[in-house]
């Protein structure tokens, strides 16, 4: 490792007109876990700075174990995780300046959202934790004032008090567990505000889902992890070149399954097809988008009705194994 990625200063003479790239906050080195038989993540590698960054990967991919390692709840098997330059599991200051939000429903029900945000605070050692959790909550939208316990809130308000006490002792890292399940729109795009303006102040935003969709308006770095390999990394535009390009099948049905399939042939859009029961025929693609501009002018000029349109692996479990595979 090199000193400026280690942090330590340069070495006499070195040049200091160009200014040396700040060391990752958060870094895994060829990091695995497994429990028994079951590998949960497999020889992971990356480096993250400031700024929201993305976990994106189907149900059961190492998300959460992988965010469980950064903030020292769980030991690599193999490798290693640093936060901060430190490890969290070993070094004891450094988990003063993680904050998470995890998945799971774990809550202190008998408090209220302000007990529970204040018992956080109190916990991180909070100079003002009654203050501190008075503006946490106020930052999530909700009401610091309300006396409701725990048990009363719905999944939407659960997720926003997990995001408050995983914020109220201002750390420089959050790592947050699928934060948006259960809110309605309005929450989930304040919520992403919210994300963006705490990576703007320099803060290391780590955001875990499994819905394509949500990371798209994330607008930020991914990091994508299938059967717990890290599939693929970089800007979200890029991996999503790479899961348009992949090759998808298709299910089509219509009155005239040949004619359209060799209509569909000689235009070049599919390269495989195959005719099935119930007036089905079933295409394959590597360029979805000429595919959809192709089909209905196709099917006009055979004088055929499109009377069903069904991708055939357009889940995120299939584009997943795509890019597992390259």
């Amino acid at each position: 490792m090199s000193q400026v990625q280690a942090g330590l200063p340069p070495p006499p003479g070195a040049s200091s007109s160009k200014q040396a790239a700040p060391p990752p906050m958060v870094q895994a080195t060829s990091v695995s876990k497994w429990f028994g038989d079951l590998v949960a993540v497999s020889d992971v590698s990356f480096s993250i700075g400031a700024g929201v960054t993305a976990l994106l990967g189907p149900n059961g991919a190492g998300k959460s174990t992988m965010l469980r390692m950064m903030c020292g709840l769980a030991k690599p098997s193999n490798g290693a995780v640093t936060v901060l330059g430190q490890n969290p599991r070993a070094d004891v200051a450094v988990l003063g300046r993680i904050g998470m939000a995890p998945q799971q429903e774990s809550l202190l029900d008998y408090l209220s959202g302000r007990e529970f945000v204040e018992l956080a605070a109190q916990l991180h050692h909070v100079g003002n934790p009654i203050e501190a959790a008075r503006q946490a909550i106020q930052t999530v939208e909700l009401d610091p004032d309300d006396p409701r316990k725990l048990s009363t809130y719905s999944k939407g308000m659960r997720q926003r008090i997990k995001l408050a006490q995983a914020i109220v002792h201002d750390p420089l890292v959050i790592a947050l567990d699928e934060p948006l399940t259960g809110l309605d729109p309005r929450q989930r795009r304040e919520m992403i505000q919210l994300f963006h303006r705490l990576g703007s102040e320099g803060k290391c935003v780590i955001v875990s889902s499994h819905v394509l969709d949500e990371v798209e308006r994330f607008g930020s770095r991914v990091l994508v992890m299938a059967q717990g390999r890290l599939a693929a990394e970089g800007d979200f535009r890029e991996i999503r070149n790479l899961m348009d390009d992949r090759p998808l099948r298709i299910s089509i049905r219509t009155d005239e399954p040949r004619a359209l399939a060799i209509a569909l042939l000689d235009r070049g859009v599919i390269s495989g097809c195959r005719l099935e029961a119930n007036n089905l025929v079933v295409v394959d693609t590597s360029d979805p988008t000429a595919f959809r501009r192709a089909v209905a002018p196709a099917a006009r000029d055979q004088n055929a009705s499109l009377l069903e349109l069904r991708p055939l692996d357009d889940d995120l479990e299939s584009v997943f194994r795509y890019l597992v595979g390259q």
